[in-house]
């Protein structure tokens, strides 16, 4: 999750839906496994996409990483302790924090829903390479360019309206959504080949917006703000959205190898 953000970590599991349903496709379409891997979940959240790692690898080792305290916290509730969870930002990983928790190269990393609110993606595809094995996998995927652009437009145009502003001044939202070509020139970049990415499109509707995206989107503002007026930023945002409340997702998709040599 977003760096230097923490979560209402029970509230996003309990909303979070989209997010397992992308992931599950994800695991039964593009990431195939043995069961005796080891693998790395990049910004494993509450732990519902790490949990479906955990079933697919009987015989094998998962590790989550997420920068939210939180988020490490409830996943360790959900997932026990064979789950090996480090609280570190994701282009802070290395090797060695990894070693610490008894794990050396893994054989794939994968990632759903999270680069997005990593700014530094050269930073962040350099570090995911290094604890790859020689031949291990990147399967992720994120928010791309023109994800959620009309609810972002309604956010930015409400926060910078009061009672909001002078709470919110120098405040710039949080995502990246990179585009295919940049994705692309970033990965090679940081020494990976056989480099695919992809955009998919779909609209989604979910059962309460209003705690969706308090868990999800708002938290990076809602931050920022006294508690009296985080139901108020919340209901100001959604009166400007017009009914059913929907989101457009527009999501970039990678698929990468480290070399073997």
């Amino acid at each position: 999750m977003a760096p230097g953000t923490d979560w209402d970590a029970s509230l996003y599991h309990q909303v979070s839906t989209f997010q397992a349903d992308w992931a599950r496709k994800m695991l039964d379409e593009r990431l195939e496994l043995r069961g005796d891997e080891t693998v790395l979940d990049a910004g494993c959240g509450s732990g519902r996409a790490t949990k479906l790692l955990v079933e697919r690898l009987p015989d094998g080792v998962v590790v989550g990483v997420d920068a939210a305290p939180s988020m490490i916290d409830h996943a360790r509730e959900a997932l026990g302790p064979e789950v090996r969870l480090i609280a570190c930002d994701l282009v802070e990983l290395t090797p060695e924090i990894l070693a610490g928790v008894g794990v050396g190269p893994v054989d794939a990393v994968f990632s759903n829903a999270t680069f997005h609110w990593i700014p530094d993606h050269d930073a962040l595809f350099r570090r995911l390479h290094d604890v790859l094995r020689p031949g291990g996998r990147l399967v992720a995927q994120c928010g791309a360019e023109g994800n959620v652009e009309e609810f972002g437009r309604v956010v930015e145009g409400v926060a910078s309206a009061a009672p909001f502003a002078e709470h919110l001044e120098g405040w710039e939202p949080p995502w990246n959504f990179s585009s295919k070509a940049d994705a692309e020139r970033r990965l090679a970049g940081a020494g990976f080949v056989e480099v695919s990415c992809w955009i998919t499109e779909f609209r989604a509707t979910p059962e309460d917006p209003r705690a969706f995206m308090r868990a999800s989107g708002f938290a990076p503002i809602l931050e920022r703000l006294p508690g009296d007026l985080h139901d108020r930023l919340v209901d100001a945002v959604f009166e400007r959205l017009e009914p059913p409340v929907a989101f457009d997702y527009v999501r970039l998709n990678i698929d990468a190898l480290r070399p073997d040599a």
